[in-house]
């Protein structure tokens, strides 16, 4: 019965890791696609205000912040974002600029959430807004 057990625990802790790992490699391509888009790289997978931020990113004088999903489709990675995730997001976004805003003595930054969804081929589609969206 033991070695049964261990048996599920170790499948479950590989499927895991391999959630987690192919959730950095969506991110490290959702990355390069917002640097050649123009925009510099503030921190990646921040925690606070009751959330994990994935990516933030500096667009001139606004902050990106970034949850990123990865799928065999995009509708696949789309459905794994839901409204009380964006909800705590858009909070750690509010956090996370306030801090800032304090560091530097600076009014609150303009702000976007962001979906990027990642498919089976690697290739990213933005959602701009998503906290507008819907």
């Amino acid at each position: 019965m033991t070695a049964v057990a261990k048996q599920g625990g170790t499948a479950q802790s590989h499927r895991g890791k391999r959630a987690y790992l192919s959730g950095l490699a969506a991110e490290d391509i959702v990355e390069r696609h917002y640097i050649a888009l123009g925009c510099s790289v503030e921190t990646r997978r921040w925690r606070g205000g009751g959330a994990e931020i994935d990516l933030i990113f500096r667009d001139g004088d606004r902050l990106l912040f970034v949850e990123v999903k990865a799928g065999a489709t995009f509708d696949d990675a789309a459905q794994r974002i839901g409204w009380p995730q964006i909800h705590r997001i858009m909070k750690a976004a509010e956090v996370f600029a306030a801090q800032q805003a304090l560091a530097a003595t600076d009014p609150l930054p303009e702000m976007r959430i962001d979906a990027a969804l990642v498919d089976g081929q690697g290739m990213v589609q933005i959602i701009e807004n998503v906290s507008m969206a819907g």
